[in-house]
């Protein structure tokens, strides 16, 4: 005779596709499923006609469980389309073979991104025979306890040797913008590869319009040319970097210091970072300037 509440037996669920009434419920999730490291709202999850794009969820009754969601990875990476998961973990492998039923044509790669704390996503990836193809990292500063000072003496000797850092105007001349697309471009093409960091290309105009509408970039000049740049975006009390590149042959860490050093004084009390772990210049670069490292992110992979 069958236990009518043997909770032993796998639960039952409803695999369907996304519709938009389900989006509180997927701001709910998606916030669950990265720990809150970021906050996503209702008006983030949209039915989309792009073929490309496809978001299933799982529903038990009535209620929405788990949910997801395919999309390509970025122009960085045009073969991969990127896996995304939350909710409970049972349901993953239902949804992930409904969407494996119907791929879109022309890619090759499935990657999937978590943080090696998220326990349901590194369970799935694991068993579903993703490979642990590339790792990141991620760190945070208290600007509270920041210290410019201790930078002083390095900015005196690299002042007297020509170097000059300054907050770039958005309205600068188009020279400025050409040099720092062309700086841009340069990072790119020299920093280690790792689809999660790699950011897709900008246009010079696609730089500058997005360094208008939200972030703040500081430069630094010798004699006139423009040899580094960094990038932050203020969300509320916390600043996050973007993008920092210098020419090799003027590395160093006052320009991102100067740039924490500003945060810190227009009120911001917490400053957030990351990077491939194959870029041990700019880890250890960001580790004298005291930021404190977290669990690492993965990049699954699986060939198609």
């Amino acid at each position: 005779m069958t236990d009518r509440h043997d909770h032993s037996a796998p639960p039952t669920f409803a695999v369907r596709p996304f519709q938009n009434a389900d989006a509180p419920a997927m701001a709910r999730l998606v916030t669950g499923s990265v720990r809150g490291h970021w906050t996503y709202a209702p008006e983030h999850f949209r039915e989309s006609a792009d073929p490309r794009r496809k978001r299933l969820v799982a529903e038990r009754a009535g209620a929405v469980i788990a949910t997801a969601h395919l999309a390509p990875f970025g122009e960085a990476t045009p073969d991969a389309l990127r896996l995304n998961l939350a909710g409970e973990g049972a349901a993953f492998t239902p949804l992930y073979l409904a969407l494996l039923a119907d791929l879109p044509p022309t890619f090759t790669r499935l990657l999937g991104v978590c943080r090696e704390d998220f326990t349901e996503q590194m369970a799935f990836f694991a068993a579903a025979g993703f490979r642990n193809a590339c790792q990141s990292w991620g760190a945070h500063l208290d600007l509270t306890a920041f210290d410019f000072g201790r930078f002083s003496g390095l900015e005196e000797r690299l002042f007297l040797r020509g170097y000059e850092v300054e907050w770039l105007d958005p309205d600068a001349p188009d020279a400025d913008w050409d040099a720092l697309h062309d700086l841009t471009l340069e990072g790119v093409r020299d920093a280690p590869r790792n689809p999660t960091t790699t950011p897709d290309p900008l246009t010079r105009d696609d730089l500058r319009q997005t360094v208008r509408r939200e972030e703040q970039l500081f430069v630094v000049r010798l004699k006139g040319e423009i040899v580094a740049l960094t990038r932050l975006t203020p969300r509320g009390a916390e600043v996050e970097s973007e993008h920092t590149v210098t020419r090799a042959a003027h590395r160093g860490q006052l320009l991102k210091a100067h740039a924490l050093a500003w945060a810190r004084e227009t009120g911001h009390t917490h400053a957030g970072t990351g990077g491939t772990v194959l870029n041990l210049p700019m880890l250890r670069v960001n580790t004298r300037l005291g930021y404190r490292t977290e669990a690492m992110w993965v990049t699954w992979e699986r060939r198609l």
